[in-house]
């Protein structure tokens, strides 16, 4: 048999035209293909806490920028900027651009941050 490829639509997925930024304790890392996820626990406005679910990239392309399975820990305090799902319900973000405050390591293109 022939093998089969598919991917879905981000523009499906996320508002590509608008960007959220949250800030919380890493829950989860899985990395893997073919997107990897961070999952956080945010703490929102009103006080309730939040588990938020970031898609990444594949673990292939991850690796070729310098991640790896062992870049993020569980307890680590970050900050992700990225575009926002579709269905707010969901806390689904799609990563452009992560910080670890404790230690000043980041991934990504800073909102705003233009490459020439």
């Amino acid at each position: 048999g022939a093998q089969a490829y598919a991917h879905h639509s981000f523009a499906a997925t996320y508002l590509e035209d608008q960007t959220v930024t949250v800030e919380g304790e890493l829950v989860q890392f899985l990395f893997r293909n073919p997107h990897s996820f961070v999952h956080l626990n945010v703490k929102e406005k009103d006080g309730k806490v939040v588990r938020y679910a970031v898609e990444w990239g594949g673990a292939g392309q991850l690796q070729g920028q310098g991640v790896t399975r062992e870049t993020l820990k569980i307890g680590d305090l970050v900050k992700i900027t990225g575009s926002p799902g579709r269905n707010p319900k969901d806390h689904r973000i799609r990563m452009v651009f992560l910080e670890r405050p404790k230690d000043g390591y980041s991934y990504g293109r800073r909102p705003g941050e233009t490459f020439d």
